[in-house]
């Protein structure tokens, strides 16, 4: 049974409780009410309102009726054109209408009061919690949008839950959030229970409830650590130009200063590493390589294989670069299995052919970069998400985490 008197204490604890807004609450309790008020009557084709004083538990239920006249509805068989048929459940005639509001116009609403009732029975009170909790549904998620949307792309703690399909679900304490296969740092183990932190990728609307979707993998997961770790680069002193990531593994960071006389490799780095080591500590001892960003195309290749010294850069038609390292130089530029080689194509978005400068004429084993993958990270440019569709299939289970 649903006693009406009681409703307002449960309003405000619902509130309380889910974190929700009184006056949303508010609201779904009248919609749980007009649909039990017109469960009890049997009435299935008239529009039922209730409204609820907050202060004195007193309900108020009312009939609606909207305003048509012969260009809005069809009166009877043989009127003209495709228009729906009048309805006096649902309908009323303006020349009626105006005895009751004489300035009503065509698509009003008018309302017409209802006996009260103060209890119903058990089939409506079912019918009234179902309701409700359809709505309170509806107010998380408009809450978690509204509050998580804007959250996008920053940096958030949360507790690792359970796993599924290999998708990992965290607890982020009023929400849930998912982190797929690919939005995990290869190699990094995971335990429920285990706090860490992670990228808010982004947040889905389009699922039965809100998508929250993480990410430890994405580059600007390091930009945004750094962020956190180094003063210059949240106050804009020192830009992350460029990021070219294989997490896990190395990642590499094209850095420049705002200002003459700071050093941006310097402020990312830290008092004897301090600032980078926290990065690295939270990416699983992740090389970094940081590197100073040029408008200068050659000087910008030559930069992005430290630890490589370079001693020249030729640029060729198609966005190519070769690129001479002297002889000792030649295996740190090419990296293990090509890897610095390829961070530091990635990084400048130019093609390179490494070779040694006693060398010239002999193509090195990994040395070589003839296409560029869509895997860099220009902070200056959007990036799509790549997981949309395993996204939309699977966060339609994170309601079930939260209720």
């Amino acid at each position: 049974m649903i006693n009406i008197k009681d409703l307002s204490k449960v309003i405000k604890q619902i509130a309380e409780e889910k974190g929700l807004n009184p006056d949303g609450v508010l609201s779904a309790v009248e919609s749980a009410l007009a649909s039990a008020y017109k469960k009890e009557t049997g009435k299935k084709n008239e529009i039922i309102r209730a409204k609820l004083d907050p202060k004195t538990g007193t309900v108020s239920f009312y009939q609606v009726k909207t305003v048509v006249d012969e260009n809005t509805v069809k009166l009877d068989k043989d009127s003209p054109g495709d228009l729906p048929k009048f309805n006096p459940d649902k309908q009323i005639l303006l020349e009626e209408a105006k005895k009751i509001k004489p300035d009503v116009k065509v698509g009003e609403e008018l309302l017409f009061n209802l006996p009260a009732k103060e209890e119903f029975g058990r089939i409506a009170a079912q019918v009234a919690k179902q309701v409700i909790i359809q709505k309170i549904r509806e107010l998380e998620k408009e809450t978690l949008l509204t509050e998580w949307k804007g959250k996008e792309g920053t940096i958030v703690s949360g507790v690792i839950q359970r796993f599924d399909r290999g998708n990992i679900y965290v607890d982020l304490g009023k929400a849930v959030g998912i982190m797929f296969p690919n939005d995990s740092i290869p190699g990094e183990h995971y335990k429920a229970g285990d706090r860490m932190r992670f990228l808010i990728l982004a947040v889905q609307e389009e699922t039965n409830y809100p998508g929250i979707i993480l990410s430890r993998s994405h580059p600007d997961f390091v930009k945004k650590l750094f962020e956190m770790e180094v003063p210059e680069v949240a106050e804009g002193v020192v830009l992350i130009k460029a990021i070219a990531r294989e997490p896990g593994s190395r990642t590499k960071i094209a850095v420049t200063a705002t200002q003459p006389n700071i050093d941006p490799i310097g402020a990312l780095v830290g008092p004897r590493g301090t600032r980078v080591m926290v990065v690295m500590n939270e990416l699983g001892r992740e090389r970094i390589d940081i590197v100073e960003w040029s408008e200068n195309p050659e000087k910008f290749i030559a930069n992005s294989l430290s630890p490589a010294k370079v001693h020249s850069v030729e640029l060729l038609p198609r966005r190519f670069a070769k690129i001479l390292v002297p002889e000792d130089q030649l295996s740190l530029a090419i990296g293990k299995g090509g890897q610095n080689v390829r961070l530091a194509a990635k990084l400048t978005n130019w093609k390179m052919d490494v070779r040694s400068i006693t060398r010239p004429e002999e193509v090195q084993e990994g040395g070589v970069v003839d296409s560029l993958e869509d895997e860099v990270q220009n902070t200056d440019q959007n990036t799509e998400d790549q997981n949309e569709n395993q996204q939309t299939e699977n966060t339609q289970d994170i309601q079930e985490d939260k209720n």
